[in-house]
């Protein structure tokens, strides 16, 4: 018999690209219904593998899975996935790190040009027989304003370029600066929250970035000033970010992710007019799904096959005694 993939959850319709480079080495796909940590726990024991998109993937789960051998994730972010635990377990956890640059930017980008241009109410109030004559206020001129950007990775580097079009200034900050050309870099998030007109997050989650915005850094904020988030929800305090915009301490917000996530049915974030909001799909498009699907399950495919993956979450393994496989270089 050949090795057992479980892959835990998707984001999209079929799993025919990642069911396809697995039988082509051999391996099966299995994918696990909705269900508690217990139930996936029971699936993962005969997996030689796990794949994973939201899903959280924990200790138990881990344990269950005395065949496992890699996990690996659907995406960039592994704050799914205990990674700590998969590595003392010998487990190589993998991610793919670039599928969706464009489409995040391009979606950033659009939460600006809707806060911009009032998409929003604007066209509630069409909707609802009117015709913007009677929507208070006006559109802001995007030229010459300050884009601020937190963390200048592909994503953020890609944004920035699309905003340099537009006519914005860009500024960033990063702990591990570098040279990007037209990117200015601001000596702290401080100083950058003071200076931008509008701030995008593309920061990974971690315990240092959790709540990495919060009441402070939005009263640091101009009140005409708004956020982005296309990174991860919880570098957001919600109920903070809530509060901020009830009180005019920032003028509005574009998330397509959010904590919790989904927010609560009657949640005020899904309809205020000063807030952009999208069922985390920044990163979905008919090109990125399916560089995404065949990227993580060749990373499958390498591992069963005793090859290193094309990326590496927890290189630490490697060279651990408890690794479940060997691996031969690349």
């Amino acid at each position: 018999m050949g090795a057992r993939v479980l892959v835990t959850d998707v984001a999209w319709p079929t799993t025919d690209v990642e069911r396809s480079v697995l039988a082509g080495a051999g391996a099966e796909l299995i994918l696990a219904p909705p269900g508690d940590t217990a139930a996936l726990a029971a699936l993962a024991v005969d997996a030689d593998a796990i794949l994973t998109c939201f899903r959280t993937v924990s200790a138990e789960v881990l344990d269950a899975a005395v065949r496992c051998r890699t996990v690996a994730r659907y995406g960039v972010g592994v704050d799914n996935i205990d990674v700590g635990h998969a590595t003392r377990l010998g487990m190589l956890v993998s991610n793919v790190p670039v599928y969706c640059v464009d489409e995040v930017a391009d979606s950033a980008l659009l939460g600006i040009l809707a806060l911009a241009r009032r998409l929003i109410p604007l066209t509630r109030d069409v909707a609802a027989g009117g015709w913007g004559r009677t929507v208070p206020g006006s559109g802001s001129r995007l030229r010459g304003k300050i884009l601020g950007l937190v963390g200048l990775g592909s994503i953020g580097s890609a944004l920035a370029e699309r905003a340099h079009a537009l006519g914005l200034d860009v500024v960033a900050f990063s702990r591990s600066p570098r040279p990007v050309p037209g990117v200015r870099w601001a000596a702290s998030l401080k100083d950058l929250l003071a200076e931008a007109d509008m701030v995008s997050l593309h920061m990974p989650l971690t315990d240092r970035t959790r709540q990495l915005i919060g009441a402070a850094e939005l009263a640091a904020m101009k009140p005409t000033a708004w956020l982005v988030n296309t990174a991860r929800g919880p570098l957001v305090d919600t109920a903070a970010l809530l509060k901020a915009l009830e009180h005019g301490t920032i003028a509005g917000a574009a998330l397509d992710v959010t904590d919790p996530e989904p927010l609560p049915a009657d949640h005020p974030l899904r309809t205020r007019d000063d807030v952009v909001l999208t069922p985390h799909t920044a990163f979905s498009s008919d090109g990125s799904l399916a560089e995404l699907a065949r990227r993580a399950a060749t990373n499958v495919v390498d591992v069963l096959a005793g090859r290193l993956p094309a990326t590496i979450v927890n290189p630490g393994v490697l060279t651990s005694a408890a690794l479940r496989t060997p691996l031969a270089a690349r």
